[in-house]
């Protein structure tokens, strides 16, 4: 066990062997890097680390210091700019804090002496804008403090082993109308060998940068002409995200999933009867059109209950499967886009399920069958996470524990083991997250499955039962990848932008060695289309090794060198980069093994 400081009946002792943090209010936390404990870790860190910003630099003010789920950040500003180049500086400061074994203290103060206390601090003020409460608390160490609700760990000795990550800009309060400040994200572990397999991650990860493989590999970009967190699909990533979505349309109609398409623009009164304009309204983006408010869909499913609403369904129709590569919008704040991890535009791998109640079982089986056989096609390991209702969430207590049962019921009947998120349900059902580990061992949201009796009720949907009757029909909601956006972003850093076969956006690099050869790398060029396999012709003035080089840098399968002995005889001189081989083979065997190549892409 880490040796640390520790809190125990009002006292701090130093260097004793304990499973156990007591904090202030007798709260007990153990020292095991569970959710619990790195949260409170990490808000105390934050704070450490505002602290020691404070005592470099001048001018400092600080916004607000939230711990996120990998790590915290604090956004502030300073009469200084800060760099990347300055966290060391800024880490060095927070030692000296850790090492100071500073008492953290808390004590209650009004809203109105808050006020007054900062009355000439704009960021602070504008935090105290959204707190509705008269009684507030003040977390302190030292001569710093901040406004804060806690728990913070009672002595600053504690937090020791802490690493900060990036410097990025950031809109106060996420408001692109207000000031720019400066946010610093940090992480922080009670384990010092973890912090270092998390310091060794980052370097890994670094190298993955799907950012910096989408510039390498010319597949998607960013414009400020266009707008933050709005992709732009390149040739090549158009090519290699087009592969992708007819490989799922390929399984999703094998398994009796139908084909819609429903508008992005529709009516603000559908988001008021679904419930979005009321939970979700600040997410979404509205426009007014001849006098009437529409909204841009954040979510495909009321589309598509506009679609099982278009025929009368009889019970001998269910369960009936809808699916959509659906184009949705969400307003992310500015200071929380990534690459392709967090836009404002995506594509979701939408679907929904209506059926009968003796149904969701087996269609739960179904979708987490269609799971296992993507994930491993793409050779992810993935966990299964049941989220439960969250303190914002409509409907009644009786539908959220009987969906909520249902779900745990189907994956324990199935075997599947899965842990518990509670509160981390959407607002309007409990759902099933499939979280996938890429080749690092991150850990990253993807695909969910949501039982909802909620929206069948709320815009009134029935099926015909056996005895004629009306009968209220269970919504399944569910995506597997959740967006090819930020799917792709995380095939990428998992694979190192060596994308399977099937997917590589350029699959077979041609390369004559002059001119006259150019022709039968064309001939073959056109055979491999026929397939729906995309190749390129290395035709530059440039030398051998060089258009090597190149297909290398691209990732590119498979590059085939034609000379005079290929065009001869029919052949192709095949260099395999996966497998490191070379071999000269007919051009008929060539074909035949493309497309035993091909076989293996299916789901």
């Amino acid at each position: 066990m880490e040796q640390i400081g520790l809190y125990k009946d009002g006292q701090i002792y130093d260097n004793i062997t304990a499973d156990e943090l007591v904090l202030d209010g007798g709260q007990t936390i153990l020292n095991d890097d569970s959710d619990n404990s790195l949260e409170i870790l990490r808000h105390t860190t934050a704070h450490m680390m505002a602290q020691a910003i404070n005592d470099t630099y001048s001018g400092a003010k600080f916004f607000v210091g939230p711990v996120i789920k990998d790590g915290f950040y604090y956004d502030f500003k300073t009469d200084e700019t800060i760099g990347e180049d300055d966290l060391l500086q800024i880490e060095k400061a927070m030692k000296k804090i850790a090492s100071q074994k500073l008492k953290i203290e808390k004590y209650s103060t009004t809203k109105e002496k808050i006020i007054n206390k900062f009355k000439n601090d704009e960021l602070k003020l504008e935090v105290l804008k959204n707190i509705k409460d008269d009684n507030l608390t003040i977390y302190k160490q030292g001569d710093f403090e901040d406004l804060c609700r806690g728990p913070h760990l009672p002595n600053t000795s504690m937090a020791r082993y802490f690493k900060l990550i990036r410097v990025a800009g950031a809109y106060l309060g996420g408001d692109e109308t207000k000031q720019m400040i400066t946010r610093i994200y940090g992480i922080a572990f009670f384990d010092k060998q973890k912090l270092k397999d998390y310091e060794q991650m980052l370097i890994e990860a670094k190298k993955r940068d799907h950012r910096k493989l989408g510039t390498q590999l010319k597949l998607f970009a960013f414009s400020d002409n266009i707008g933050a967190g709005l992709p732009l699909w390149l040739p090549a990533g158009a090519r290699m995200r087009d592969k992708i979505e007819k490989l799922l349309y390929k399984a999703h109609r094998v398994r009796g999933y139908e084909p819609v398409r429903a508008p992005e623009l529709l009516k603000a009164q559908a988001w008021v009867k679904s419930g979005h304009y009321d939970n979700y309204r600040e997410n979404m983006y509205f426009t007014n059109i001849d006098n009437q408010e529409y909204g841009l869909k954040p979510m495909n499913c009321v589309g598509h209950i506009e679609v099982f609403k278009h025929n009368q369904i009889s019970y001998k129709d269910l369960p009936l499967k809808y699916f959509e590569y659906g184009v949705v919008h969400r307003h992310e704040q500015s200071g929380v886009m990534h690459g392709l991890f967090r836009v404002r535009e995506f594509t979701q791998d939408d679907a929904h399920i209506f059926c009968m109640p003796n149904q969701v079982k087996e269609s739960i089986y179904e979708v987490l069958e269609f799971v296992q056989s993507l994930m491993s096609y793409f050779e992810f390991d993935y966990e299964i996470e049941v989220s439960t209702k969250p303190k914002k969430a409509i409907g009644s207590d009786e539908f959220w524990q009987a969906t909520t049962n249902s779900i745990k019921e189907a994956l324990d009947e199935a075997k599947y083991s899965y842990t518990i998120d509670e509160g981390g349900g959407a607002f309007y059902g409990p759902k099933i997250d499939i979280k996938i580990l890429d080749a690092i061992g991150r850990k990253w949201q993807c695909g969910t499955i949501q039982i909802d009796m909620n929206l069948p009720e709320r815009f009134d949907i029935s099926y015909r039962s056996k005895d004629d009757k009306k009968v209220r029909p269970i919504m399944i909601h569910r995506a597997i990848l959740g967006s090819f956006e930020r799917f792709i972003g995380i095939l990428l850093e998992h694979t190192s932008g060596e994308l399977p076969f099937a997917i590589s956006p350029t699959s077979v690099v041609f390369i004559p060695i002059t001119d006259k050869h150019i022709p039968y790398a064309q001939e073959l060029k056109d055979e491999l289309l026929d397939i729906a396999v995309d190749s390129d012709i290395f035709a530059k003035n440039e030398s051998l090794n060089k258009k090597i080089r190149t297909a290398e840098k691209q990732k590119t399968p498979m590059i085939i060198v034609i000379g005079d002995e290929e065009v001869k005889n029919g052949l192709v001189a095949l260099r395999d980069r996966r497998t490191n081989t070379k071999s000269n083979i007919s051009k008929e065997i060539f074909i035949n093994m493309i497309k035993e190549e091909l076989k293996k892409a299916r789901i």
